[in-house]
């Protein structure tokens, strides 16, 4: 039986973005998935990496990657080590969350500082290309209180694309394959009168179209990313390789 994880990072129950997570998992359930959650903020995830979370000998620096593979060799973190499992069950994994600040919340980055460990889902030759949870799908669902013209490539609030950027990256270091985010823009508490009801009506459709994309899944767009061999032995992109993104890219 496939399984699909759905990560929510929102800390209101009643938002729009639980609710489409709730639609993201019942649709999920009805093409016979699994369905696995990790709603981060429902579960009091501590988002901040630190000492404290391992059996650390005081007196000795505390460096997160040898202590993440020493508990991977050990005894993991408990909340760790269930979202490990999770990550390692599923085959297809959907984040549900909203942009602030330009970013995803700090309850998501810190659970990819900490979730992420290093030794049970990335090691040193088990990266990019070769990464441990290569074959596995994500999919980005999120809101912004910004505008689709203040989200687009030109647009006041930054290219949404870009913004995303680092945690797909993130995702494709371990090995997923991700694809291309879905966006809902214009989504906040402040509009009155008939904004806020064409808002309603807009979310509404979001909703009823929702498990029509989820039954679609597989055949939804990828983010493109370089490949391992697009690098040369300093990492950097050799000459006549694609640049697919901004981030990476040749001399000007």
């Amino acid at each position: 039986m496939a399984a699909t994880l759905v990560v929510l990072a929102h800390p209101e129950q009643r938002s729009f973005n639980a609710q489409w997570a709730q639609v993201s998992a019942t649709a999920s359930a009805d093409l016979g998935h699994e369905v696995i959650w990790s709603d981060l903020y429902a579960l009091g995830f501590d988002p901040a990496e630190r000492a404290a979370h391992y059996d650390h000998p005081a007196g000795i620096p505390f460096d997160p990657l040898k202590a993440q593979a020493h508990a991977t060799a050990t005894a993991l973190p408990a909340d760790v080590a269930a979202e490990v499992a999770k990550l390692h069950r599923a085959d297809r994994i959907v984040f549900h969350f909203p942009l602030w600040w330009f970013s995803p919340p700090a309850m998501l980055k810190g659970w990819c500082d900490r979730a992420l460990a290093h030794g049970a889902l990335h090691t040193t030759d088990q990266r990019f290309d070769t990464g441990i949870l290569k074959g596995k799908k994500a999919l980005f669902c999120v809101t912004t209180g910004s505008s689709t013209d203040e989200s687009a490539y030109n647009g006041k609030e930054g290219d949404v694309n870009l913004l995303l950027w680092p945690l797909a990256y993130t995702l494709r270091y371990v090995g997923m394959t991700v694809l291309q985010p879905v966006c809902v823009h214009g989504v906040h508490g402040y509009h009155r009168g008939e904004p806020a009801m064409a808002l309603t009506d807009k979310l509404g459709q979001v909703l009823e179209r929702h498990a029509a994309l989820i039954a679609g899944f597989d055949a939804l767009p990828e983010i493109a990313f370089n490949a391992d061999a697009d690098f040369d032995a300093k990492g950097r992109l050799r000459a006549g390789r694609p640049s697919v993104t901004p981030f990476i890219r040749h001399d000007p």
